[in-house]
């Protein structure tokens, strides 16, 4: 133990206790996420990101920063041999591995750097990650590998970078939240068993899409907004923070509800993808015993159609998801009626 915690080696140790024939490879993959994790706090707690894939990055330019962060994550989760393939947001197919040869048996799926647009204002950042199986250990694998259900994951999680830098994960027992020690440079356990309360009194969605909103998303927000004096008969708080990182951390530590919803527009079908942001989500909500949802089911259970497939993403207090997906249930069939389309406070 360090400091009376258990540190990170020490959790996964005993979680591989319970699987008398696992190998130890996925832990490893995990040191490895988690040495990348320390190495973008480090260097974003300079105020850049700078390294040998981009030194031209010391203007902190956004894309040069995300770019950089890329590099250290694929570096750091390749070495040891434990992955079969791995795929980064925003690219077009899996990333090579090392001469062309695979050897692991693990799947990488990561967003490494979300939130890195406010990164010049200090805004809040994090690397999120899924771990899936292969479907063909040792081979190389195709895009239709990767296609799995995010009930399919083995671990999921993100690392936020603030005024301290934490690893929140899930290996399928719960979702564990460790706290980088800067004097030993090792996470060590600081919120163990995290639950997120069925009930809240707190919503985060970005109001300047209202325009977009179906009406089960206007009634809820409306309610909410209407506070005490209203359907609810109790006053709501609006956060909102352009992080998907710091709103699942805001939410896994204190409850709430967010929304990032599908829209109108059917050429639009949702701003949150789900590979690389829905699922690993919706994994670790869930394991913390809260629910997460398209607003018409549960997301854990969505077989992708593509790497970058987009959906509508409601998370946190299930009581309050369950409702949103209630009202989805009820208004299926009145979308254009004039109680959704006018009424609602946030009206164009």
């Amino acid at each position: 133990m360090l400091s009376g915690r258990q540190s990170l080696e020490e959790f996964l140790i005993e979680e591989r206790k319970r699987h008398v024939s696992a190998s130890g490879d996925l832990n490893g993959l995990i040191f490895g996420i988690a040495r990348a994790c320390k190495l973008i706090s480090r260097q974003l707690a300079s105020g850049r990101l700078v390294g040998p894939a981009a030194p031209e990055a010391a203007d902190d330019n956004p894309a040069r920063l995300h770019q950089t962060a890329r590099h250290v994550f694929e570096r750091m989760a390749r070495s040891g041999g434990r992955l079969a393939g791995m795929v980064a947001s925003g690219d077009d197919a899996p990333i090579a591995l090392a001469d062309g040869v695979a050897s692991g048996k693990y799947l990488l799926l990561f967003d490494p750097l979300d939130g890195a647009v406010d990164l010049d204002v200090e805004g809040p950042a994090g690397s999120i990650f899924s771990i899936l199986r292969a479907e063909t250990p040792g081979a190389s694998p195709a895009d239709d590998d990767f296609l799995q259900a995010g009930s399919e994951q083995v671990c999921a999680g993100y690392a936020i970078y603030g005024p301290a830098t934490m690893l929140v994960m899930s290996v399928g027992t719960g979702t564990q939240g460790f706290t980088l020690d800067p004097v030993i440079g090792e996470f060590v356990l600081t919120h163990p068993d995290l639950a997120i309360p069925e009930e809240t009194c707190e919503f985060s969605i970005d109001p300047v899409n209202n325009r977009f909103w179906e009406p089960a998303i206007k009634r809820y927000v409306d309610e909410c907004v209407a506070g005490e004096s209203g359907a609810r008969n109790r006053d709501f708080r609006m956060r909102w923070v352009a992080s998907l990182v710091a709103e699942t951390h805001r939410i896994l530590l204190r409850g709430g509800v967010f929304m990032n919803p599908m829209v109108a527009d059917a050429d639009r079908p949702g701003h949150s993808r789900l590979l690389y942001e829905a699922n690993p989500v919706s994994f670790l909500v869930e394991q913390a015993g809260g629910r997460a949802s398209s607003g018409r089911g549960k997301v854990l259970d969505m077989v992708p159609a593509s790497l970058h497939q987009e959906i509508g993403l409601i998370f946190g207090s299930r009581n309050e998801v369950e409702r949103i997906e209630e009202y989805h249930r009820d208004t299926v069939e009145e979308y254009d009626a004039p109680l959704f389309g006018v009424r609602g406070l946030f009206r164009d």
